[in-house]
């Protein structure tokens, strides 16, 4: 039988950055051998789903070039892809383990199992159902499950312990006794998570299950199901968890959690890509900056770790800046003219542009960072108070003026070099150096005391608008 994994995420409103990890692990594991990918849309949680979560989702994957065998997209003979158009498979299934006595009508108000989970938790006891209405003798079950709200619950058998093995992990176990029966169909007659992850896997063929580790203590249920209906169960790799920096799990209350927002801020995909690969794997040679074609070669499950990952936007701003500054300059231009724009940049002169780009791109961690630190090419400089004082000192005055000077005498053919040449002597002339002689011809050029080099500055200024800045800033009092 080919091998076969799955994504299978809910339209609850975006990509989470631990979801795209996912995704990308059970793409790169496909691709590796030669397994084929599929889609499915879990949305059996009616409550949480988004409005145009789906189609935000297709277009984050068309962005970062994730693509599927399978989806709701591409039928390939499994579908409907989507849970809640699958309702009539659920209940077909459960009606199964009704008549087999593996699973069973629960009659509990929400009220009543707050109270009982309210005593074990005082009692110490195991948090799980009491199997009451298992134990009741109803003598009038079918009426009652017609007229009456109730929810199906599994039966959980017998047993010292439930074993099985994760490719990660190895061995593991859990005790019978601490597994809950539970809830396989809700009172609105849409499945659970963790039936309807069972019936599709099996149907649709997946060998092996790759998910987060938080789905791991679920998974005992879930090999419950399998055999149940005598099903083989799949192979099972869980993920490590993805921390924060403090170790606490990656949460929106600590930043950015949506591969959109990332990508909305200017994170290139293809840096997005190879850092989240690295969230909890990484290639027997260490090697960090791989491309998608790179890291599907050396993908090996042997080599993810149990501990959990740390998401570090640090190493993230390094790995992006790494690949805006390999990129090619056409291609990083195009990527960046949505962003001037948005920002009201006029950026016809396409030779300045490119200017600015390449120069930029040395000292921008992402493409949002790189329009901003491109504004004062642009736009009225904006210098602080700090600014404006280190720029009225007498000392200053003197620099500007004379440097004024001496490019107003030398504007026929005076280019980068030259103007270095001639900022250079003009400072050795007036005994100016160091902080001295740069922060006011940074300050008076480029607006801030810190930016690109000055001579970079004055080259994609051009004389014309470079004298114009040098005119002002002699004239500050």
């Amino acid at each position: 039988m080919a091998a076969k994994v799955r994504f299978a995420p809910s339209p609850t409103g975006y990509l989470h950055v631990g979801g795209l990890r996912t995704a990308l692990f059970n793409y790169i594991y496909a691709k590796k051998t030669n397994a084929k990918f599929l889609l499915r849309i879990e949305d059996t949680d009616q409550t949480r789903i988004v409005e145009n979560a789906l189609e935000n989702l297709f277009s984050i994957f068309q962005k970062i070039n994730i693509n599927f065998d399978e989806s709701p997209e591409i039928d390939q003979g499994n579908g409907p892809y989507i849970q809640s158009q699958r309702l009539k498979i659920y209940h077909k299934y459960v009606k199964k383990l009704l008549v087999e006595g593996k699973a069973y009508p629960c009659f509990c108000s929400s009220n009543k199992l707050q109270q009982l989970r309210k005593e074990q938790r005082k009692n110490k006891e195991i948090i799980k159902y009491n199997r009451h209405c298992l134990k009741k003798n109803f003598s009038n079950i079918k009426e009652k499950m017609e007229t009456q709200n109730h929810v199906i619950r599994m039966k959980i058998p017998p047993g010292s312990e439930i074993l099985f093995n994760d490719l990660v992990r190895k061995k593991i176990r859990f005790k019978n006794i601490e597994i809950d029966d539970q809830i396989i169909i809700k009172s609105d007659g849409y499945p659970t998570y963790h039936f309807a992850n069972v019936i599709d896997d099996h149907l649709m063929g997946i060998t092996h299950v790759m998910r987060g580790e938080e789905w791991l203590s679920s998974t005992p249920k879930h090999i419950v199901l399998y055999d149940f209906f005598n099903w083989k169960t799949p192979q099972f790799i869980h993920l490590p968890l993805l921390l924060n920096k403090d170790k606490s799990k990656l949460s929106k209350r600590q930043g950015d959690v949506s591969v959109e927002k990332y990508l909305e801020k200017g994170y290139l995909p293809e840096a997005l890509i190879n850092f989240v690969a690295l969230l909890g794997w990484h290639p027997d040679n260490d090697q960090e900056i791989l491309n998608i074609e790179e890291l599907i070669n050396s993908f090996a499950i042997d080599r993810i770790q149990k501990s959990g990952a740390v998401f570090d936007i640090e190493k993230l701003n390094w790995m992006n800046k790494q690949y805006m500054m390999q990129m090619d300059l056409s291609k990083l231009c195009d990527l960046s003219k949505s962003y001037f724009e948005n920002e009201g940049i006029d950026i016809s002169d396409n030779e300045k542009y490119k200017k600015v780009i390449n120069n930029l791109r040395m000292r921008s961690s992402t493409i949002e960072e790189l329009v901003c630190a491109a504004k004062p090419y642009y736009l009225k400089l904006k210098i602080s108070e700090e600014n404006l004082d280190f720029l009225k000192l007498e000392k200053s005055q003197i620099l500007i003026k004379e440097l004024y000077n001496q490019i107003n005498s030398t504007k026929t053919n005076l280019d980068e070099l030259k103007f270095k040449k001639i900022l250079f002597e003009t400072g050795s002339k007036l005994n100016i150096k160091g902080k001295n002689l740069f922060l006011p011809v940074r300050i008076a050029l480029y607006g801030k005391a810190k930016g690109p080099e000055i001579p970079s500055i004055f080259s994609i200024l051009g004389i014309k608008e470079s004298l114009n800045r040098l005119n002002k800033a002699k004239n500050e009092k």
